[in-house]
């Protein structure tokens, strides 16, 4: 018994459960409302632009005004001073060239003597360069205006070739034990104006030397062929580990490199040094080339810009120098560069949204063009949002307003023809207060009035109806007919 009645109330339960068709229906039924009040919402906005649009339209056009005139997009075509043609900073500029054309912008390369002339076209205001190859400790920050640093991207060694008996490293513990061997004879230390020319003179003014008659003033690729006639027995360079002048002379057996054995000294007394670590054999392992590990000295490469270059145009340079001078090379190890440590200017605050943040996630993963664009319009898409939200929660109410007005018009017409017929009604003008009354019904018709407004719209054209009735009927109700006791 017990069994039957759980079962009997199983299918009791069962039994008041809605059928399937029934949820079937149900859920049809909520679709079908869902559906219809999304079309309901859909006219209403249809009709409030249709209505609205010329203000939007104004609004918008404004907007985007203020916009262009204060975000104006990027231009297409940049000038970059580099260096000496043939160069390692011109071989450089080479592979950011070819970077920016990807992104759709023109990147025109400047040839120059070097560091000082690249410093002077970006304080010139008047100059078209936006952007510069700059060593650190070239020039005086302190009187430069209107540069800004995007970081470091590459180390710059010093490297100091002579040729002769070689000088072992417990002779060169000063720089005037050394110069026994090369100071007192021709030395290159390189073009005026260049970043070598600047660093070499660092390092001889801090050991007490100025510039003497045998200092030879020859560029990188000048000072190579000098050393291989033998015109000259030193030669200072600065330039990259991989740059064709710095390896013809580390792979001649011929040429020795003077270490910076006090490279601590020197990073104090020159802050912007950096020093570099080279262990036994890493230039020739065949040749055991260095003999014992060294210390070398070295500047970093800065990349300068006009403060007045679009932002966008920022991000792209620092993005071609993560791609370009990120990589893992002899001295530097991946992602080092573009490096925001010891800044030779003020950084950008681009190169500070940068370093905390990366780039834009759109430059990712959409062209820069339409990243850019994107990024731009929020400018003024975001001001028109907050412009157009009261605008579209006040509209509504004015259109409202409007409507109503009309309404009330044609009210005052029908009151204006009700009171003529109460007044005065004659039969004969029947016809033309039907005509009249024809033509106000058209003109209700003729009104787009909102969902809200519906009972107002219909009261109208009852009204007019109940007009015309009573004038098919031949009086106005409101006229009194004097009955035989002249009541």
């Amino acid at each position: 018994m017990e069994g039957v009645s759980t079962l009997s109330l199983a299918f009791d339960i069962f039994a008041d459960w809605p059928s399937m068709g029934s949820i079937k229906q149900d859920i049809n039924e909520t679709f079908l409302g869902l559906y219809e009040t999304a079309q309901e919402k859909w006219g209403d906005f249809t009709q409030f632009l249709k209505e609205a649009w010329p203000l939007l339209t104004i609004l918008l056009l404004v907007l985007m005004g203020i916009w262009w005139y204060a975000d104006p997009p990027p231009p297409r075509h940049v000038v970059m001073a580099t260096g000496q043609p043939g160069g390692s900073y011109d071989a450089l500029g080479k592979k950011y060239a070819t970077f920016f054309k990807k992104k759709g912008i023109s990147l025109e390369l400047l040839a120059t003597k070097g560091a000082e002339e690249n410093i002077a076209h970006l304080v010139d205001r008047k100059d078209p360069v936006q952007a510069a190859f700059v060593q650190a400790g070239v020039f005086n920050p302190h009187g430069v205006r209107g540069v800004e640093s995007l970081g470091a991207i590459s180390y710059d060694p010093i490297w100091l070739f002579y040729r002769g008996p070689e000088v072992k490293a417990n002779d060169f513990q000063e720089i005037k034990e050394r110069s026994k061997f090369f100071l007192n004879s021709k030395m290159s230390v390189g073009a005026m104006g260049s970043g070598t020319y600047a660093q070499a003179m660092h390092i001889l003014k801090a050991n007490g030397f100025e510039e003497g008659a045998h200092f030879l003033n020859l560029s990188g690729a000048q000072s190579v062929e000098a050393l291989k006639k033998g015109v000259i027995e030193a030669a200072f360079i600065v330039d990259a580990y991989e740059a064709p002048n710095v390896q013809t002379l580390l792979a001649d057996p011929n040429f020795h490199l003077a270490a910076f054995p006090r490279a601590e000294a020197y990073s104090r007394l020159l802050p912007y040094m950096q020093i570099l670590n080279v262990p036994a054999g890493a230039f020739s392992l065949s040749r055991n080339f260095p003999a014992t590990d060294i210390k070398l000295m070295a500047s970093t490469t800065n990349l300068l810009i006009d403060d007045r270059m679009h932002p966008a145009l920022q991000f792209l340079f620092l993005e071609a120098a993560r791609e370009i001078n990120g990589n893992t090379s002899f001295f530097a190890e991946r992602g080092e560069f573009p490096s925001f440590k010891n800044t030779i200017m003020p950084e950008s605050p681009v190169a500070l949204h940068y370093e905390k943040n990366g780039s834009p996630l759109l430059m990712t993963y959409l062209p820069f063009w339409l990243a850019e664009l994107i990024n731009r319009l929020v400018f003024v898409l975001l001001p028109f949002c907050a412009l157009a939200y009261p605008v579209l929660l006040t509209l509504p109410g004015y259109r409202n307003k409007r409507m109503r007005r009309k309404i009330d018009l044609l009210y005052g017409v029908l009151k204006t023809y009700e009171q003529e017929l109460a007044t005065n009604f004659d039969p004969e003008s029947k016809d033309e207060y039907l005509k009249k009354l024809d033509l106000l019904e058209y003109q209700a018709l003729q009104l787009r009035v909102s969902k809200s407004m519906s009972g107002d719209y219909f009261a109208l054209r009852t009204s007019i109806d109940y007009v015309r009735s009573c004038l098919n009927r031949g009086f106005h109700p409101i006229q009194f007919q004097e009955g035989p006791s002249g009541v």
